[in-house]
């Protein structure tokens, strides 16, 4: 998606989700690439940090404030629900520590996440566009979260 399409008012919003869209995709690339247990052991562990504030930024700030615009937007915020529920679940069992099944459960986190990512950008953020919900103070509420999550001022 190209940043430079979406309309002012919602650009800082879904500028900062698409920003956390694209630094996972290089995380599943550089896991990927690795070539021994403790580097896919420490980008799978930076991954699921990542996936974990974002998706609490999401389900704390994000869809809340696209609920109720429209029952198509509802719908796709309650199937993001679910994915981000499964998600959580894969998320739990790699910081298990189980070794075994490390790249199993990140290979199929990392095409469910692709396939999620896909969907909202694809679909919601589409959605949020055409529908000109306002997102600015929506932005600064996920930045300062963000930041908080993350242990940096915001």
């Amino acid at each position: 998606m190209d940043k430079s399409k979406v309309p002012v008012d919602q650009r800082a919003a879904l500028s900062l989700l698409l920003d956390d869209h694209r630094a996972l995709k290089k995380l599943f690339k550089q896991f990927q690439d690795a070539k021994d247990d403790s580097q896919k052991a420490s980008i799978a562990a930076e991954t699921c940090h990542q996936l974990t504030v974002h998706a609490q930024i999401e389900e704390e700030i994000f869809y809340p404030s696209l609920r109720g615009v429209s029952d198509k937007l509802d719908d796709m915020l309650d199937e993001a629900n679910v994915e981000h529920a499964v998600a959580k679940e894969l998320i739990a069992k790699i910081e298990s520590g189980d070794k075994e099944m490390l790249e199993a459960h990140y290979t199929v986190l990392s095409e469910y996440v692709g396939h999620h990512v896909e969907e909202e950008e694809n679909e919601l953020f589409q959605a949020v566009i055409k529908a000109k919900v306002d997102l600015t103070e929506v932005a600064q509420q996920m930045e300062g979260r963000k930041a908080e999550l993350i242990g940096q001022p915001a």
